[in-house]
Protein backbone atom coordinates (compact mmCIF):
# COMPACT_ATOMS: atom_id res chain seq x y z
CA UNK A 1 0.00 0.00 0.00
CA UNK A 2 1.62 3.21 -0.89
CA UNK A 3 2.51 5.95 1.80
CA UNK A 4 -0.35 7.99 3.37
CA UNK A 5 0.84 11.02 3.00
CA UNK A 6 -2.58 13.65 3.83
CA UNK A 7 -4.37 11.45 6.56
CA UNK A 8 -8.50 12.66 7.94
CA UNK A 9 -9.50 11.58 11.09
CA UNK A 10 -13.34 11.51 10.53
CA UNK A 11 -13.87 11.59 14.33
CA UNK A 12 -12.35 15.38 14.04
CA UNK A 13 -13.88 18.53 12.25
CA UNK A 14 -11.35 19.69 9.29
CA UNK A 15 -10.39 22.75 11.38
CA UNK A 16 -9.17 20.78 14.73
CA UNK A 17 -6.61 18.27 12.40
CA UNK A 18 -3.28 18.50 12.62
CA UNK A 19 -2.46 18.81 8.66
CA UNK A 20 -4.89 21.46 7.61
CA UNK A 21 -7.38 21.22 4.79
CA UNK A 22 -7.83 23.93 2.30
CA UNK A 23 -11.32 25.04 0.82
CA UNK A 24 -9.72 28.13 -1.20
CA UNK A 25 -7.60 28.54 -3.96
CA UNK A 26 -5.04 30.76 -3.97
CA UNK A 27 -1.05 30.88 -5.37
CA UNK A 28 0.50 31.51 -1.49
CA UNK A 29 -0.88 28.27 0.00
CA UNK A 30 2.34 26.48 0.84
CA UNK A 31 2.86 22.90 -0.26
CA UNK A 32 1.96 20.27 2.39
CA UNK A 33 5.06 17.89 0.79
CA UNK A 34 6.98 17.69 -2.22
CA UNK A 35 7.58 14.31 -4.38
CA UNK A 36 9.67 13.84 -7.02
CA UNK A 37 8.29 12.75 -10.09
CA UNK A 38 7.30 8.90 -10.82
CA UNK A 39 7.04 8.92 -6.96
CA UNK A 40 3.23 7.03 -5.20
CA UNK A 41 1.50 7.78 -2.35
CA UNK A 42 -2.13 8.02 -0.79
CA UNK A 43 -4.43 11.04 0.39
CA UNK A 44 -7.00 10.85 2.26
CA UNK A 45 -9.89 13.02 1.84
CA UNK A 46 -12.83 14.51 3.70
CA UNK A 47 -16.77 14.54 2.67
CA UNK A 48 -16.98 17.73 0.50
CA UNK A 49 -19.11 19.46 3.47
CA UNK A 50 -16.26 18.19 6.10
CA UNK A 51 -18.79 15.87 7.82
CA UNK A 52 -21.62 18.61 7.93
CA UNK A 53 -23.92 15.93 6.63
CA UNK A 54 -25.06 12.63 8.76
CA UNK A 55 -26.10 9.35 7.90
CA UNK A 56 -29.41 9.53 9.36
CA UNK A 57 -33.17 10.14 8.21
CA UNK A 58 -33.44 14.26 8.58
CA UNK A 59 -32.20 16.09 5.72
CA UNK A 60 -32.26 18.89 8.23
CA UNK A 61 -28.58 19.04 7.99
CA UNK A 62 -28.55 19.25 3.94
CA UNK A 63 -30.95 22.72 4.68
CA UNK A 64 -28.44 24.01 6.76
CA UNK A 65 -25.16 23.46 5.27
CA UNK A 66 -22.32 26.27 5.17
CA UNK A 67 -21.87 26.24 1.45
CA UNK A 68 -18.87 29.00 2.21
CA UNK A 69 -16.62 26.16 4.44
CA UNK A 70 -16.90 23.74 1.17
CA UNK A 71 -14.71 22.25 -0.63
CA UNK A 72 -12.51 20.86 2.35
CA UNK A 73 -9.53 19.58 -0.11
CA UNK A 74 -6.34 17.70 0.74
CA UNK A 75 -2.84 19.24 0.46
CA UNK A 76 -1.42 21.06 -2.03
CA UNK A 77 1.13 18.62 -3.33
CA UNK A 78 4.59 19.97 -4.93
CA UNK A 79 6.33 18.19 -7.93
CA UNK A 80 10.02 18.58 -7.94
CA UNK A 81 10.98 19.80 -11.19
CA UNK A 82 7.52 21.68 -12.26
CA UNK A 83 7.29 25.01 -13.05
CA UNK A 84 4.90 27.24 -14.70
CA UNK A 85 4.16 26.13 -18.19
CA UNK A 86 4.57 22.51 -17.37
CA UNK A 87 1.87 20.28 -17.61
CA UNK A 88 1.59 17.85 -14.29
CA UNK A 89 0.90 14.74 -15.34
CA UNK A 90 -1.68 12.65 -12.44
CA UNK A 91 -2.46 8.91 -12.89
CA UNK A 92 -5.47 7.89 -10.68
CA UNK A 93 -4.53 4.76 -9.70
CA UNK A 94 -7.02 3.61 -7.68
CA UNK A 95 -9.62 4.88 -5.11
CA UNK A 96 -11.60 3.61 -2.26
CA UNK A 97 -13.71 4.48 0.92
CA UNK A 98 -12.07 4.98 4.44
CA UNK A 99 -12.90 2.67 6.88
CA UNK A 100 -16.18 2.76 8.90
CA UNK A 101 -17.06 5.13 6.32
CA UNK A 102 -18.46 3.22 3.69
CA UNK A 103 -21.51 5.09 3.04
CA UNK A 104 -22.44 8.24 0.97
CA UNK A 105 -25.28 10.86 0.62
CA UNK A 106 -27.02 12.76 -1.99
CA UNK A 107 -28.98 15.75 -1.38
CA UNK A 108 -31.14 18.48 -3.35
CA UNK A 109 -30.15 21.84 -2.19
CA UNK A 110 -32.75 24.24 -0.51
CA UNK A 111 -33.28 27.04 -3.57
CA UNK A 112 -32.24 29.85 -0.76
CA UNK A 113 -29.17 28.35 -0.03
CA UNK A 114 -27.11 26.81 -3.27
CA UNK A 115 -30.32 25.29 -5.17
CA UNK A 116 -29.61 22.89 -8.24
CA UNK A 117 -30.19 22.06 -11.37
CA UNK A 118 -34.01 21.73 -11.20
CA UNK A 119 -34.10 24.27 -8.40
CA UNK A 120 -37.31 26.09 -9.65
CA UNK A 121 -38.92 22.60 -9.91
CA UNK A 122 -37.55 21.05 -6.48
CA UNK A 123 -37.08 24.01 -4.22
CA UNK A 124 -37.08 22.10 -0.60
CA UNK A 125 -34.17 20.15 1.00
CA UNK A 126 -33.98 16.45 0.45
CA UNK A 127 -31.55 13.59 1.18
CA UNK A 128 -30.95 10.01 0.56
CA UNK A 129 -27.99 7.40 1.59
CA UNK A 130 -26.44 4.93 -0.05
CA UNK A 131 -24.60 2.11 1.57
CA UNK A 132 -21.88 0.53 -0.01
CA UNK A 133 -20.72 -3.45 -0.88
CA UNK A 134 -18.21 -4.04 -2.35
CA UNK A 135 -18.78 -2.34 -6.13
CA UNK A 136 -22.14 -2.13 -5.67
CA UNK A 137 -24.90 1.04 -3.82
CA UNK A 138 -28.10 0.65 -2.59
CA UNK A 139 -30.26 3.25 -0.85
CA UNK A 140 -33.16 2.38 1.84
CA UNK A 141 -34.30 5.99 0.66
CA UNK A 142 -34.67 5.06 -3.25
CA UNK A 143 -35.59 1.42 -3.46
CA UNK A 144 -35.58 -0.95 -6.49
CA UNK A 145 -32.69 0.24 -7.80
CA UNK A 146 -28.57 -1.01 -7.37
CA UNK A 147 -26.11 0.04 -9.38
CA UNK A 148 -22.01 -0.63 -9.25
CA UNK A 149 -19.87 2.97 -8.46
CA UNK A 150 -17.23 4.56 -10.82
CA UNK A 151 -15.43 6.03 -7.99
CA UNK A 152 -13.40 9.48 -8.62
CA UNK A 153 -12.61 12.91 -7.45
CA UNK A 154 -15.16 15.30 -7.74
CA UNK A 155 -12.66 18.11 -7.70
CA UNK A 156 -8.79 18.14 -8.23
CA UNK A 157 -6.24 20.35 -9.80
CA UNK A 158 -3.35 22.69 -9.14
CA UNK A 159 -3.25 26.13 -8.00
CA UNK A 160 -3.39 29.28 -9.77
CA UNK A 161 -1.18 31.71 -10.35
CA UNK A 162 -1.53 35.61 -8.97
CA UNK A 163 -2.60 36.81 -12.67
CA UNK A 164 -5.07 33.50 -13.00
CA UNK A 165 -6.74 34.30 -9.79
CA UNK A 166 -7.27 37.77 -10.32
CA UNK A 167 -8.41 37.21 -14.55
CA UNK A 168 -11.22 35.27 -13.09
CA UNK A 169 -11.98 37.42 -10.16
CA UNK A 170 -12.07 39.81 -11.92
CA UNK A 171 -14.74 38.21 -14.50
CA UNK A 172 -17.08 36.55 -11.94
CA UNK A 173 -17.57 40.23 -9.95
CA UNK A 174 -18.56 41.50 -13.49
CA UNK A 175 -21.25 38.50 -13.86
CA UNK A 176 -22.78 39.00 -10.47
CA UNK A 177 -23.42 42.88 -10.80
CA UNK A 178 -25.79 41.93 -13.45
CA UNK A 179 -27.76 40.35 -11.52
CA UNK A 180 -26.48 40.88 -8.15
CA UNK A 181 -29.55 39.86 -5.59
CA UNK A 182 -30.26 36.58 -7.55
CA UNK A 183 -31.09 33.58 -5.82
CA UNK A 184 -29.08 31.43 -5.82
CA UNK A 185 -26.35 33.85 -6.97
CA UNK A 186 -24.45 33.70 -10.46
CA UNK A 187 -21.39 32.86 -8.91
CA UNK A 188 -19.47 32.28 -5.75
CA UNK A 189 -17.10 35.20 -4.87
CA UNK A 190 -14.14 35.50 -2.46
CA UNK A 191 -15.37 35.43 1.21
CA UNK A 192 -12.40 35.06 3.80
CA UNK A 193 -14.54 35.01 7.07
CA UNK A 194 -15.03 31.08 6.50
CA UNK A 195 -11.77 30.63 4.53
CA UNK A 196 -9.23 27.21 5.29
CA UNK A 197 -6.02 28.05 4.07
CA UNK A 198 -3.97 25.12 4.56
CA UNK A 199 -0.91 26.02 6.57
CA UNK A 200 -0.86 29.92 6.02
CA UNK A 201 -1.47 31.35 9.08
CA UNK A 202 -1.72 35.20 10.31
CA UNK A 203 -1.86 37.97 8.44
CA UNK A 204 -0.66 36.64 5.60
CA UNK A 205 -3.29 33.90 5.60
CA UNK A 206 -6.01 36.61 6.04
CA UNK A 207 -4.70 38.55 3.32
CA UNK A 208 -4.97 35.74 0.83
CA UNK A 209 -8.26 34.66 2.02
CA UNK A 210 -9.90 37.62 0.48
CA UNK A 211 -8.81 37.44 -2.69
CA UNK A 212 -8.80 33.23 -2.71
CA UNK A 213 -11.22 31.74 -4.96
CA UNK A 214 -13.95 29.43 -3.79
CA UNK A 215 -13.89 26.02 -4.72
CA UNK A 216 -17.35 26.16 -6.55
CA UNK A 217 -16.60 26.44 -10.17
CA UNK A 218 -13.78 24.43 -12.48
CA UNK A 219 -11.91 27.16 -14.07
CA UNK A 220 -8.17 26.88 -16.00
CA UNK A 221 -6.94 24.82 -13.51
CA UNK A 222 -8.92 22.25 -13.37
CA UNK A 223 -10.83 22.24 -10.33
CA UNK A 224 -14.78 21.00 -9.54
CA UNK A 225 -15.04 19.56 -12.99
CA UNK A 226 -17.72 16.46 -11.70
CA UNK A 227 -16.07 14.43 -14.08
CA UNK A 228 -17.17 11.18 -13.59
CA UNK A 229 -15.03 9.09 -15.83
CA UNK A 230 -12.17 9.99 -13.27
CA UNK A 231 -11.83 7.29 -11.96
CA UNK A 232 -9.09 4.02 -11.24
CA UNK A 233 -6.58 4.65 -14.54
CA UNK A 234 -7.25 7.55 -15.38
CA UNK A 235 -4.08 9.83 -16.41
CA UNK A 236 -5.07 13.76 -16.15
CA UNK A 237 -2.82 16.67 -17.36
CA UNK A 238 -2.89 19.78 -15.48
CA UNK A 239 -1.37 22.88 -16.95
CA UNK A 240 0.85 24.07 -14.53
CA UNK A 241 0.85 28.14 -12.92
CA UNK A 242 2.94 27.94 -10.05
CA UNK A 243 6.23 26.17 -8.95
CA UNK A 244 5.74 22.79 -7.62
CA UNK A 245 2.16 22.83 -9.25
CA UNK A 246 0.27 22.59 -5.84
CA UNK A 247 -2.22 19.48 -6.32
CA UNK A 248 -4.97 19.37 -4.55
CA UNK A 249 -8.13 16.56 -4.26
CA UNK A 250 -11.32 16.27 -2.62
CA UNK A 251 -15.15 16.24 -2.97
CA UNK A 252 -14.90 12.14 -4.12
CA UNK A 253 -17.83 10.13 -5.46
CA UNK A 254 -19.28 7.03 -5.28
CA UNK A 255 -21.40 7.26 -8.62
CA UNK A 256 -22.59 10.07 -10.29
CA UNK A 257 -24.43 10.90 -13.33
CA UNK A 258 -23.13 12.98 -16.16
CA UNK A 259 -23.66 16.78 -15.03
CA UNK A 260 -23.64 16.22 -11.08
CA UNK A 261 -27.59 17.74 -11.82
CA UNK A 262 -28.60 17.15 -7.91
CA UNK A 263 -26.08 19.94 -6.71
CA UNK A 264 -25.04 18.20 -3.83
CA UNK A 265 -25.02 16.03 -5.93
CA UNK A 266 -23.18 11.91 -7.00
CA UNK A 267 -23.50 10.13 -3.91
CA UNK A 268 -20.95 11.72 -1.94
CA UNK A 269 -18.03 10.22 0.13
CA UNK A 270 -14.62 10.51 2.29
CA UNK A 271 -12.21 8.29 1.08
CA UNK A 272 -9.09 7.69 -0.11
CA UNK A 273 -6.94 8.72 -3.59
CA UNK A 274 -3.78 6.64 -4.64
CA UNK A 275 -2.17 8.82 -7.27
CA UNK A 276 1.69 8.83 -8.83
CA UNK A 277 2.86 12.06 -10.34
CA UNK A 278 5.23 13.17 -13.58
CA UNK A 279 5.76 16.37 -15.22
CA UNK A 280 5.32 16.87 -18.91
CA UNK A 281 7.94 20.14 -19.55
CA UNK A 282 7.13 22.51 -21.17
CA UNK A 283 3.46 21.19 -22.27
CA UNK A 284 1.27 23.78 -22.09
CA UNK A 285 2.65 25.28 -25.34
CA UNK A 286 4.19 22.23 -26.98
CA UNK A 287 0.13 21.12 -27.23
CA UNK A 288 -1.71 23.93 -26.81
CA UNK A 289 -3.43 23.59 -23.58
CA UNK A 290 -4.94 25.84 -21.20
CA UNK A 291 -7.65 23.62 -19.46
CA UNK A 292 -6.65 20.17 -18.28
CA UNK A 293 -7.43 16.95 -20.54
CA UNK A 294 -7.47 13.27 -19.52
CA UNK A 295 -7.33 9.85 -20.57
CA UNK A 296 -10.18 8.27 -19.16
CA UNK A 297 -10.95 4.98 -16.61
CA UNK A 298 -10.65 2.07 -18.20
CA UNK A 299 -13.40 0.35 -15.98
CA UNK A 300 -16.81 1.47 -16.44
CA UNK A 301 -19.85 -0.27 -15.42
CA UNK A 302 -21.03 -2.44 -17.96
CA UNK A 303 -24.34 -1.54 -19.39
CA UNK A 304 -25.74 -2.50 -22.46
CA UNK A 305 -29.31 -1.31 -22.97
CA UNK A 306 -30.99 2.15 -22.43
CA UNK A 307 -33.70 3.93 -22.35
CA UNK A 308 -32.40 7.81 -23.43
CA UNK A 309 -34.54 10.67 -23.15
CA UNK A 310 -34.91 13.86 -25.11
CA UNK A 311 -35.08 17.28 -24.51
CA UNK A 312 -35.02 20.72 -26.64
CA UNK A 313 -34.39 24.12 -25.88
CA UNK A 314 -38.00 25.64 -25.11
CA UNK A 315 -38.58 26.72 -21.55
CA UNK A 316 -40.97 23.98 -19.51
CA UNK A 317 -43.28 26.73 -18.06
CA UNK A 318 -43.42 29.63 -20.26
CA UNK A 319 -43.30 27.79 -23.63
CA UNK A 320 -40.21 30.65 -24.62
CA UNK A 321 -38.01 29.65 -27.17
CA UNK A 322 -34.46 29.80 -26.87
CA UNK A 323 -31.79 29.59 -29.57
CA UNK A 324 -29.74 27.04 -28.86
CA UNK A 325 -29.62 26.87 -25.35
CA UNK A 326 -27.92 23.51 -24.36
CA UNK A 327 -29.05 24.35 -20.70
CA UNK A 328 -32.35 24.29 -21.33
CA UNK A 329 -32.36 21.17 -23.40
CA UNK A 330 -30.37 19.16 -20.86
CA UNK A 331 -32.91 20.52 -18.21
CA UNK A 332 -36.31 19.32 -20.51
CA UNK A 333 -34.24 15.64 -21.01
CA UNK A 334 -33.97 15.52 -17.11
CA UNK A 335 -37.46 16.53 -16.45
CA UNK A 336 -38.66 14.39 -19.14
CA UNK A 337 -36.82 11.52 -17.18
CA UNK A 338 -38.18 11.98 -14.02
CA UNK A 339 -41.70 12.48 -15.32
CA UNK A 340 -41.62 9.14 -16.55
CA UNK A 341 -39.76 7.62 -13.56
CA UNK A 342 -42.85 9.40 -11.50
CA UNK A 343 -45.57 6.58 -13.03
CA UNK A 344 -43.69 3.59 -11.60
CA UNK A 345 -44.02 5.41 -7.88
CA UNK A 346 -40.94 7.60 -7.30
CA UNK A 347 -41.58 10.82 -6.15
CA UNK A 348 -40.13 13.43 -8.17
CA UNK A 349 -37.11 13.55 -5.20
CA UNK A 350 -36.36 9.85 -5.69
CA UNK A 351 -36.68 10.47 -9.22
CA UNK A 352 -34.39 13.30 -9.29
CA UNK A 353 -31.78 11.60 -6.59
CA UNK A 354 -31.32 8.71 -9.10
CA UNK A 355 -30.45 10.83 -11.95
CA UNK A 356 -27.82 12.27 -9.74
CA UNK A 357 -26.31 9.27 -8.61
CA UNK A 358 -26.87 6.70 -11.25
CA UNK A 359 -24.40 6.28 -14.30
CA UNK A 360 -26.29 8.21 -16.68
CA UNK A 361 -25.06 9.09 -19.91
CA UNK A 362 -25.79 12.99 -20.69
CA UNK A 363 -24.86 14.36 -24.42
CA UNK A 364 -25.74 17.19 -27.16
CA UNK A 365 -27.16 15.32 -29.82
CA UNK A 366 -27.52 18.21 -31.85
CA UNK A 367 -26.03 21.84 -31.20
CA UNK A 368 -26.52 22.89 -34.79
CA UNK A 369 -29.69 22.96 -35.95
CA UNK A 370 -31.21 26.28 -35.06
CA UNK A 371 -33.15 26.93 -32.84
CA UNK A 372 -33.43 23.71 -30.83
CA UNK A 373 -30.51 22.24 -29.27
CA UNK A 374 -31.58 18.26 -29.00
CA UNK A 375 -30.31 16.84 -25.70
CA UNK A 376 -30.25 13.60 -24.29
CA UNK A 377 -30.06 11.81 -21.29
CA UNK A 378 -29.55 8.01 -21.01
CA UNK A 379 -30.39 5.86 -18.26
CA UNK A 380 -29.25 2.02 -18.12
CA UNK A 381 -31.92 -0.16 -17.64
CA UNK A 382 -30.20 -2.89 -15.63
CA UNK A 383 -29.79 -0.87 -12.25
CA UNK A 384 -33.40 -1.47 -11.74
CA UNK A 385 -35.50 -4.10 -10.03
CA UNK A 386 -38.11 -4.08 -12.61
CA UNK A 387 -38.40 -3.35 -16.48
CA UNK A 388 -39.18 0.19 -16.81
CA UNK A 389 -38.98 -0.02 -21.19
CA UNK A 390 -42.68 1.08 -22.30
CA UNK A 391 -45.23 -1.18 -23.34
CA UNK A 392 -48.52 -1.53 -24.42
CA UNK A 393 -50.14 -2.10 -21.35
CA UNK A 394 -48.72 0.57 -19.56
CA UNK A 395 -46.42 1.40 -16.67
CA UNK A 396 -47.31 -0.01 -12.94
CA UNK A 397 -46.36 1.20 -9.65
CA UNK A 398 -44.01 -0.96 -8.49
CA UNK A 399 -42.19 1.34 -5.85
CA UNK A 400 -43.76 2.65 -2.08
CA UNK A 401 -43.53 2.86 0.91
CA UNK A 402 -39.89 4.70 1.29
CA UNK A 403 -39.16 7.96 0.66
CA UNK A 404 -36.14 10.88 0.37
CA UNK A 405 -35.18 12.15 3.86
CA UNK A 406 -37.20 15.76 4.24
CA UNK A 407 -36.47 18.66 6.86
CA UNK A 408 -38.64 19.12 9.96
Amino acid sequence: MPKTVFSVDLKKAPEDQAIKTHNRWHPDIPMVETFKPGDVFRVECYDWTGGQIGNNNSANDVRDVNLTRVHYLSGPFGVEGAEPGDLLVVDILDIGALPDSEWGFNGLFAKENGGGFLTEHYPNATKSIWDFKGIYTTSRHVPGVRYPGLIHPGLIGCLPDHKLLAEANRREAELVATDPERVPPLAALPFGDTALMGQMSGDAARRAAAEAWRTVPPREHGGNCDIKNLSRGSKVYFPVYVKGGGLSMGDIHFSQGDGEITFCGAIEMAGWIDISVDVIKGGMAKYGIINPIFKPSPIDPHFDDYLIFEGISVDEHTGEQYYLDAHVAYRRACLNAIEYLKKFGYSGEQAYSILGTAPVEGRIAGIVDIPNVCATLAIPTAIFDFDINPNASGPTKKVSGADVARTS
